[in-house]
């Protein structure tokens, strides 16, 4: 078998977790053509094609930032339960193949905004490690300054436009964001992300109504992870074919397990909304967690299913089976990327605890515009506090 050798661009663990890889033969850019899972099941519209292209230092490149993912999320379930996390924390183990596939069709000129469960689509974007878990500890250093917590992750410079609480409420915004980009004529998209939790939202088909009228390029993702909180899809959703839900929207259901169909799905989905507007994608996808850090996950459901789930459909490990297949790296390579990339999230968490806390002062920060001039007074109202900046 062929050895791949790995080489990782910054081991300070503050790069991106998309690293380069470089390979000791010389075919490793030559493409492998490789099928998908499942077949994609369509609405309105023709479904792509099953025959994905891929590519060594691609393949390699996608489990090592899936890896990445889990590991991050996993320490952050430790430092939740050791209370350096507080507040909201909703974890992503499970369904990374969507944040890296999604990411792997399109640029950092499109936009991305999602809802709550947002590090990993945060680091997908290119964000760091260090930032990440800063701001899941609510230090200066993290991404929002220490201010958003785990559910306000964003990357302006990224176009990745949050991290929001309020269930559904990124929907609309999504479409704002797809609306200016065709205004500009930017010849962009924005990835609209939900769960099935929010896919009977009102604001939902409003926003898909404007969004269809003017052929906004925006491309509706529904992380269908099977329960939204601690309920089940069956008892939310009298119809939980949630691509089928656009009606005069066409849709497709992809499986939001495999890596290569994500990245089919996305890359045909932007090439329509460009030219057509509108479209659904149903991610079927599941989550290992609970919902969130509060929910232990196996009152709703049996651990023999999530058990099952990791065996049959872990994304990380179809990766894992198709570079070792191609014989693109040894096991026990795939192995040792693993220890390091261990090694990189203790580094970030140790640099990430570094940082200072955010000054009182920051409370009244990004609240109102600059120069507004505000007063601040005390429960009184006769005593000036503070003048806001």
């Amino acid at each position: 078998m062929a050895a791949a050798i790995l080489r990782r661009l910054n081991p300070s663990g503050s790069a991106a977790p998309r690293v380069a890889l470089a390979r000791a033969f010389s075919d490793s850019a030559e493409p492998l053509t490789v099928e998908t899972s499942l077949p994609f099941a369509a609405h309105n519209i023709d479904p792509p094609s099953r025959t994905v292209s891929t590519t060594a230092p691609e393949l390699l490149a996608t489990f090592r930032s899936m890896a990445l993912m889990r590991r991050a999320e996993i320490a952050a379930d430790s430092l939740y339960k050791a209370k350096l996390i507080r507040g909201f924390c909703h974890l992503y183990d499970g369904q990374e193949a969507v944040a890296v596939g999604m990411e792997a069709a399109i640029t950092r000129r499109d936009a991305i905004i999602t809802a709550y469960r947002d590090h990993c689509l945060y680091l997908s974007r290119g964000g760091s490690l260090v930032a990440a878990f800063a701001e899941l500890m609510g230090r200066v250093d993290g991404c929002s300054r220490g201010k958003g917590g785990s559910m306000h992750f964003y990357k302006k410079d990224a176009n990745f436009y949050g991290g929001h609480g309020i269930v559904g409420a990124q929907v609309p915004l999504g479409c704002g964001l797809a609306f200016a980009q065709r205004y500009r004529k930017e010849g962009t998209v924005t990835f609209d992300l939900y769960g099935d939790g929010a896919a009977n939202q009102g604001q939902l088909f409003e926003a898909l109504n404007m969004a269809a009228l003017w052929k906004l390029p925006v491309v509706l993702v529904c992380e269908n992870n099977h329960y939204g909180m601690g309920t089940a899809e069956w008892r939310a959703s009298k119809s939980p074919a949630y691509y089928k839900r656009g009606d005069y929207v066409p849709g497709l259901k992809v499986d939001g397990m495999d890596f290569l169909a994500v990245k089919q799905a996305c890359k045909f989905a932007k090439q329509h909304v460009l030219e057509n507007g509108p479209i659904i994608l149903e991610m079927d996808t599941y989550r290992y967690h609970g919902h969130s850090m509060s929910d232990p996950g196996s009152t709703y459901r049996t651990r023999d299913e999530i058990a099952g789930i990791r065996q049959e459909r872990d994304p990380i490990e179809r990766v894992r089976k198709l570079v070792l297949a191609h014989d693109l790296a040894t096991a026990q390579e795939l192995k040792d990327m693993e220890k390091e990339i261990r090694k990189e999230v203790d580094t970030a968490i140790a640099k990430a605890k570094e940082s200072p806390m955010p000054d009182e002062s920051e409370l009244f920060t990004n609240v109102y515009v600059n120069d507004c001039g505000l007063e601040s007074f005390g429960v009184d109202r006769k005593v000036v506090r503070t003048v806001l900046p």
